[in-house]
């Protein structure tokens, strides 16, 4: 009998033999009753696909014993900070802060951050509570719509990456009903602030904001911007056409002129010489022109303006351009500023909370610029914007306040225009356009050394 040894495997040919025959009989069978799949080509993944696939990733693979899940924790470098040391205040050891700063200099200079720079961090911490913290990922923005990535792979080593999204660039058509104000529907709908602005002070110089437009009121605008891959918008161009209630503006920049202007589709300039309210958007009319009870006094007064009720610290911008003649206390007033313009008119504002930027007597503005904002200084009862139109030293009317519109294009300026209106009317037939730009290395950025999964579980900067 020979001797057991137990180094060697006990070797039984009967049990292998079945096996290998079961196995040959089976693949047999398939071959006649089942064809063979085909494979096809499945798409490339995008770079936020396999960030999220990574993350996924990671995240099944556990955590370290003792740590717990890893926690988004944003910094910003203070003033006379190191990026390392910003790092280490997120709870890691001064090695790991190191190491992390000499796995980012791969990519960029670190040395070059300067304070008010902000990233994020997936920190994970003892459970115990003792101990330092672990970092597992890191973000920092390095453009618009590129970002590098520090991420602790499955090893344990710290890995770098570099990411570039896809931009597209759109000329958007957006369609909405009013509902409560213009600008805030236009801003959940998806209006950049800037443009919800510039339409706010077209449609001024047609409407009474406030009682002209009403819940349910169409309104179109069409304007350019820049979103990534992950739809976040990261610039907004230009107005370029804008119509509510029927009246239509669209964008356009005559031969020698230094800004682009709107007309509408006959190619007049819809500009008037002044503007119908001194308000944009969140107010109403509280107290008209004329005599009334006076809230304060209690007896019947001439009212010399009009009052807009509105809240605290909204903007009021200039009806026209125009040269600052007083800025200053006057009373029951409160802060006062009055504007001369060029048509002969002067425009008064009272119980102002503060001035625009640079607001000064001598002080030249142009229409629709920020001068001041909503108060309750003087005699108020709470805030509210007090607005008068003086001419000839006579206070009058400001709802009755007409003037002449701009100008009407012609000869090649005419048909330019009519060039440009035709492009714009195809875009909004068509719902709009996009253009996808192919992603490219940031500027000022260098190709990372080390590639790897990078998974951080920060948020977006």
């Amino acid at each position: 009998m020979a001797q057991f040894d137990p180094r060697r495997q006990p070797m039984r040919i009967a049990p292998h033999a079945l096996t290998a025959v079961a196995a040959i009989s089976v693949a047999l069978l398939a071959g006649r009753v089942y064809q063979p799949a085909k494979a096809e080509e499945a798409p490339p993944l995008t770079a936020a696909e396999i960030a999220s696939l990574e993350a996924q990733a990671f995240a099944a693979g556990g955590m370290p014993a003792g740590l717990t899940l890893p926690e988004a924790i944003p910094v910003q470098i203070r003033r006379g900070e190191t990026f390392e040391q910003a790092v280490r205040r997120t709870g890691i050891a001064a090695e790991e802060a190191s190491a992390v700063a000499a796995t980012l200099a791969n990519a960029m200079d670190v040395s070059s951050m300067r304070a008010g720079q902000r990233f994020e961090t997936a920190i994970s911490k003892p459970r115990n509570g003792r101990g330092d913290a672990r970092l597992i990922g890191l973000t920092l923005r390095t453009g618009p719509a590129s970002q590098v990535t520090v991420s602790r792979s499955f090893d344990g080593a710290l890995r770098l990456r570099a990411l570039e999204e896809k931009v597209t660039h759109e000329t958007v058509v957006l369609n909405g009903k009013v509902e409560g104000s213009l600008s805030r529907t236009a801003r959940r709908e998806g209006a950049p602030a800037g443009i919800a602005r510039t339409a706010g002070r077209l449609f001024s110089h047609k409407f009474d904001m406030d009682r002209d437009v009403r819940s349910n009121d169409e309104f179109t605008y069409v304007f350019d911007r820049t979103v990534t891959e992950n739809g976040r918008t990261i610039g907004s161009g230009e107005l370029l056409y804008a119509e509510l209630k029927g009246v239509v503006f669209y964008r356009f920049k005559p031969e020698g002129a230094r800004e682009a202007q709107y007309f509408d589709a006959t190619g007049k300039n819809t500009r008037s010489a002044f503007m119908r309210t001194p308000l944009e958007r969140g107010f109403r009319v509280s107290s008209s022109f004329g005599f009334r009870r006076h809230p304060i006094a209690g007896y019947r007064k001439m009212h010399q303006g009009i009052d807009f009720a509105a809240g605290m610290g909204t903007p009021v911008i200039a009806p026209a351009d125009g040269v600052v003649v007083e800025a200053r206390r006057w009373g029951g007033y409160g802060n006062w500023l009055r504007i001369r313009h060029s048509n002969g008119l002067e425009s008064g504002y009272g119980h102002l909370s503060r001035y625009g930027s640079g607001i000064r007597a001598g002080q030249r503005v142009r229409q629709g610029q920020v001068v001041a904002y909503v108060g309750s200084t003087g005699a108020s009862t709470g805030p509210h914007l007090h607005y008068e139109i003086w001419r000839g030293g006579q206070r009058i009317n400001p709802a009755g306040v007409r003037t002449q519109e701009g100008t009407v294009l012609a000869g090649a300026d005419l048909a330019a225009f009519r060039a440009e209106k035709a492009r714009i009317d195809r875009i909004i037939a068509a719902g709009g356009q996009r253009r996808v730009q192919a992603p490219t290395m940031a500027g000022g950025l260098r190709p990372a050394r080390a590639a790897g999964a990078a998974a951080p579980a920060a948020a977006e900067a």
